[in-house]
């Protein structure tokens, strides 16, 4: 099993920040677009080469993200209609994520067996999450589902908020 750990700054204008490893190594740089449609994030290796890019679709009724990984896109991440909570389904072949995904504690199974956990670390200055990957070949899709997710709900929240002040 390994461990990695994503810690997004608060106040980065530049949407950059790193995953690290256990003994706080970088792994995994996470780039987004700034001002530019659609909203992207490039996930790169320490040689820069490019595992995962998540894009937010542009004009849609209700948010949508897509997830590609190795240039395939793997999973769709959509908003429901409902009136009341949030919720999102996430579409994907043979991937399924149970738990409390919204909540970021949830566990990522293919074919219904576990490949990932994820939780999110509470009080900490700025979106903390800890991944635990039990299949090697899972890695970037776990960081990018955890991307995308956090995508998600930094979008919500900026809806909210919008909606809060008109």
């Amino acid at each position: 099993m390994r461990q990695l750990y994503i810690k997004q700054k608060v106040f980065s204008l530049s949407e950059k920040f790193t995953v690290k490893d256990q003994e706080e190594n970088d792994v995994y740089y996470v780039e987004g677009s700034f001002m530019q449609l659609p909203k992207t994030y490039t996930v790169t290796n320490t040689a820069r080469e490019e595992v995962a890019h998540i894009t937010k679709k542009t004009f849609s009724l209700l948010p949508k993200f897509f997830v590609e990984v190795g240039g395939r896109e793997v999973l769709t991440i959509k908003k429901e209609f409902t009136f009341f909570k949030s919720r999102y389904t996430i579409d994907a072949t043979g991937i399924e994520v149970i738990g409390d995904w919204w909540d970021m504690d949830f566990e990522v199974q293919k074919d219904g067996e576990v490949v990932g956990k994820v939780r999110k670390k509470w009080f900490s200055w700025g979106d903390s999450y800890e991944l635990e990957i039990w299949q090697e070949e899972m890695e970037a899709l776990l960081v990018a589902l955890v991307i995308a997710i956090d995508c998600a709900e930094a979008d919500e929240d900026n809806s909210f908020v919008a909606t809060l002040g008109n």
